[in-house]
């Protein structure tokens, strides 16, 4: 970008407006149209930035100053432009890479920048069935970076005491085994007084098999019902340092 357009750019900020500034690429313009967000944790104000293409990309002041345009339209340098539900490691042959990043708001029950919380997919084993995954591609807390370490506790601990409230259950199951994709995924299952099949422990990890091949029938209206109910007490009271 040279040094007159980004000039104009930060002019437009000063003055209260919406930030938005078109650069040559070759021979096609980008337009990047900025609108202000927080992002907890960066050293400095973030932006959502949609492109010309329509995409949507994150940006700080320190990725403004040192981004450096590529040929075609809508793109740029990596650290300038990357879609908001993709993290710096997102890796492409990874399944739950993929799902989180097509994932949408109905079914987000929680996000941060560390941590993503749905529930699982349908047919569900268990009503209230739900996966706490980490944002960043990571098998497990073994690896961790210093950030997950000290969050991962709390935040743990405060999804299951939410879920045990509006689920009812008796205690919540918890395990990652990360035999499907090496990124870190954990099943949180509740334990009800009478569970299909009678099933506890870890024949409980055998429903969501059982459902699929339709031999047990759970009630997706009652999942449905725990999930937002979870979605909404998480939203009134997130966990620590969200």
């Amino acid at each position: 970008m040279t040094r007159v357009a980004r000039g104009r750019a930060v002019e437009r900020e000063r003055a209260g407006q919406a930030p938005g500034f078109s650069e040559r690429c070759g021979n096609r313009v980008v337009t990047l149209r900025v609108m202000a967000c927080l992002c907890p944790g960066r050293e400095s104000p973030a932006r959502a930035g949609v492109l010309a293409n329509g995409s949507l990309g994150v940006w700080t002041r320190a990725s403004h100053a040192n981004a450096t345009l590529q040929g075609g339209e809508g793109t740029l340098g990596p650290q300038y432009h990357r879609p908001m539900n993709q993290p710096d490691s997102f890796d492409p042959d990874c399944g739950v890479c993929r799902k989180l990043k097509a994932a949408t708001p109905d079914n987000i029950l929680f996000q941060n920048e560390l941590w993503h919380v749905c529930a699982t997919d349908p047919p569900t084993g268990v009503p209230g069935w739900m996966m706490l995954i980490t944002r960043r591609h990571v098998p497990g807390p073994a690896v961790f970076n210093d950030r997950e370490a000290a969050s991962f506790g709390p935040t743990l601990r405060h999804l299951q005491r939410v879920l045990l409230e509006v689920s009812g259950a008796l205690r919540i199951y918890t395990a990652a085994m990360g035999e499907s994709w090496p990124h870190f995924h954990a099943h949180m299952v509740p334990r009800y007084p009478t569970m299909p099949r009678g099933a506890k422990a870890w024949s409980v990890f055998d429903l969501q098999r059982a459902a699929a091949a339709h031999e047990i029938e759970p009630d997706e209206a009652v999942a449905t019902r725990i999930a937002a109910a979870y979605a909404a007490a998480l939203r009134a009271e997130p966990p620590p340092g969200a």
